[in-house]
């Protein structure tokens, strides 16, 4: 693999409750495991994120919790980054876009549109609530989706069937907080003029032949069927101000500043790691540098359309190399069937509570497996439960138990010399020397799903090739043969010790402890080169244990 620069970033959680399952397959787990294969390759890389702290979701959420905006960002920020801590998800700078050179990032990242002549103001009517007195920003309103006939639909968005809303598209329109129906009131704002970029998307698409299918055809579709105006301002006092005189009480919309905190996080970093403002330009202005955003469908929109039109506008700005988002995840519990992981719905199943009885590492296995990397899966606990216990416990870890436990006992804890190799003994070498390039091939390509299944599939052929080779017999006929299988079973576990590091960061690390290896031996490069014989390993321990069926609820 060429060594490039890479800069990658994972969609903004909102600072308004915790992560739940759907949140980690969509934009974290998959970033976190093609950072981590990136790093072990020794590429030049950085992993930013950080909450996305403004918008009516924060305010609405702070209002019915009874505090402060500020109060509840502040609590939301904390209770995120601790979820990603536990479950390994490896940010080199997880931020907020409260942090304040966000606010000036953003702020000269629209005066620049704006001189551009790529942002116009004009007068228009917008909600009032008489009741509360203040205009409805989209998401205070709520009514019946034109579209589908869902209630409550939202002013922005249809949370049933996805469309894209305004507010004055809803049916019978109301205010979320007292439930009345809103006036119309001339307002002033500052729209995104979209249509200034229809050409310039267009080509810019047409050049990713690579980008998934899902991300591409949504977006050609918008530009055919037209791009417009959009507003980038709002009447709420939560957000970055508008940088304009006479604008006072208006702030920047959220999704306007948001992607902007990729940029503004990237400055943090350069700047926690003793380099001058402005630094961030040679990530975000190095046309060797390729921009990664990982993201769930919903966030399509606004990632592959408007921040590159943002970026357009901009001038100076590198536009993405690759946008490759996962669908939605569903859900289905015993006895029901799959729906929408969504907290208002009560069918979200959260980080936190998974972590407090059981270890990160078969639910990043099992989420990675059934990722809606193409299409819309579903999340069954049973599933997770069969696959820890029957791939995780039964074949991984299996082998890797069976071949430490086995030096322990009768090689003094030590690498035994590999000596003369049969067909087998060589054929097993043969797909350990390639499986770091068939699984980092995959990772490469955003094929989580298929990478996890390469290592699988090396994990039970490693078994059969134990099964067949019977050390345990061997050692009481050929003791140097024996030796040889064991030496040749442990540099299996080197190998499958290395590949696993992105997908099972905690039972790559036991496995290298074990093998006593030096740090330099856990570098993709080094999966297939040898463990030196005689060497002492540390003491065995279980990688994976079994998790028990739950009595009282079944497989799902």
């Amino acid at each position: 693999m060429k060594k490039d620069k890479w800069l990658v970033t994972s969609a903004l959680p909102y600072a308004n409750g915790p992560i739940h399952f759907g949140h980690v397959v969509g934009a974290y787990l998959n970033a976190d495991i093609f950072v981590r294969h990136l790093k072990l390759c020794g590429e030049d890389v950085v992993y930013i994120c950080g909450t996305d702290e403004h918008g009516v979701a924060i305010t609405i959420a702070a209002e019915q919790a009874g505090v402060s905006p500020r109060e509840h960002v502040d609590k939301y920020y904390l209770v995120i980054k601790d979820i990603f801590d536990k479950f390994r998800i490896e940010f080199d700078n997880f931020s907020r876009t409260t942090w304040p050179p966000h606010y000036e990032i953003s702020q000269r990242f629209f005066l620049d549109l704006y001189e551009g002549g790529h942002i116009s103001e004009k007068e228009s009517e917008q909600f009032y609530c008489a009741t509360c007195n203040r205009f409805l920003a989209d998401r205070y309103i709520i009514g019946i989706c034109p579209k589908c006939g869902f209630e409550p639909a939202r002013g922005d968005e249809c949370s049933k069937c996805g469309a894209w809303l305004e507010p004055d598209q809803l049916i019978n329109p109301r205010c979320r907080v007292c439930g009345n129906p809103p006036v119309k009131r001339l307002t002033k704002h500052h729209y995104l003029r979209l249509q200034d970029f229809t050409e310039p998307l267009k080509k810019w698409l047409a050049t990713k032949s690579d980008w998934k299918e899902n991300v591409k055809s949504f977006i050609a579709n918008m530009i055919v069927e037209g791009l417009e105006e959009r507003p980038i301002t709002r009447d709420i006092e939560w957000g970055i101000p508008v940088p304009l005189p006479g604008t006072e009480g208006k702030v920047l919309y959220v999704w306007f500043d948001a992607p902007i905190g990729y940029v503004s996080f990237t400055e943090q970093w350069c700047r926690s790691k003793g380099a001058a403002p402005g630094e961030y330009m040679r990530w975000w202005k190095d046309p060797n540098c390729k921009i990664v955003h990982f993201i769930g469908e919903d966030n399509v929109v606004f990632h592959a359309l408007i921040w590159p039109a943002m970026l357009m506008g901009e001038g100076t700005f590198q536009l993405p190399h690759n946008i490759p988002a996962n669908c939605f995840l569903n859900i289905q519990f015993p006895g029901r069937e799959e729906e929408k992981i969504s907290k208002s719905r009560g069918t979200a199943v959260w980080i936190k509570e998974y972590l407090q009885g059981y270890d990160p590492d078969p639910l990043r296995y099992h989420l990675t497996a059934i990722a809606p990397e193409q299409q819309r899966t579903a999340f069954k606990f049973g599933d997770l439960i069969r696959r820890n216990n029957e791939e995780l416990v039964a074949a991984l870890g299996n082998f890797v138990h069976r071949n430490t436990t086995f030096a322990h006992r009768y090689f003094e804890g030590r690498i035994p010399s590999r000596g003369q190799t049969t067909d087998q003994d060589r054929a097993q070498l043969a797909m350990v020397a390639g499986l770091a390039d068939r699984v980092g091939a995959l990772i490469e390509q955003y094929r989580f799903k298929d990478a996890l299944e390469e290592l699988m599939a090396a994990a039970h052929q490693s078994n059969r090739y134990f099964d067949y080779r019977q050390p345990w017999a061997l050692r009481k006929t050929d003791r140097e043969a024996c030796g040889t299988v064991i030496n040749v079973c442990l540099n299996t576990v080197k190998a499958l010790g290395v590949v696993m590091a992105p997908f099972l960061p905690f039972a790559a690390a036991k496995t290298a402890a074990m093998l006593s290896a030096a740090p330099a031996e856990a570098a993709w490069s080094a999966a297939a080169q040898p463990l030196p014989e005689g060497r002492a390993l540390g003491e065995p321990v279980i990688l994976f244990h079994k998790i028990e069926e739950p009595a009282d609820e079944g497989s799902a």
